[in-house]
């Protein structure tokens, strides 16, 4: 992404990661459902946070997610809590029956980071009208 004014102040950095779900619109649901407020494990929303995580929004059309995350200049850091990071781990297990990794997805990656090609800012007073 580029970044044309010197002078905006980047407070948080920006990811923007897509992954599929399984299509089925029963697992789909269930899926969303898992998702709404309440239904995330309190230890997950912990480790996001620990992590350097400020915000996360995870938006979705049909089978396809798109994650987007604000984190913090030292993002990813290191959670110290054991409890925290194997709760993690299962809530993760017990998303993967739902997900399904993009066709081109590297090594060990489950969502796969997207590029940012246009930034609204980067082409003003560049047009003629």
């Amino acid at each position: 992404m580029g970044n044309s004014d010197p002078g905006r102040l980047l407070v948080s950095r920006r990811h923007c990661l897509a992954l599929d779900l399984v299509n089925d619109v029963a697992l789909i649901q269930e899926y969303c459902r898992m998702h709404e407020p309440g239904s995330v494990w309190p230890a997950v929303i912990d480790h996001i946070r620990a992590q350097g995580i400020e915000s996360m929004e995870i938006w979705q059309r049909g089978d396809r997610l798109l994650m987007i995350i604000e984190a913090s200049d030292d993002y990813p850091r290191t959670d110290p809590s054991e409890f925290r990071c194997l709760e993690t781990v299962r809530w993760e297990a017990c998303m993967s029956t739902f997900q399904r990794v993009l066709t081109d997805h590297g090594p060990g990656e489950k969502w796969s980071p997207m590029r940012c090609i246009f930034h609204l800012t980067d082409h003003l007073g560049k047009s003629d009208t």
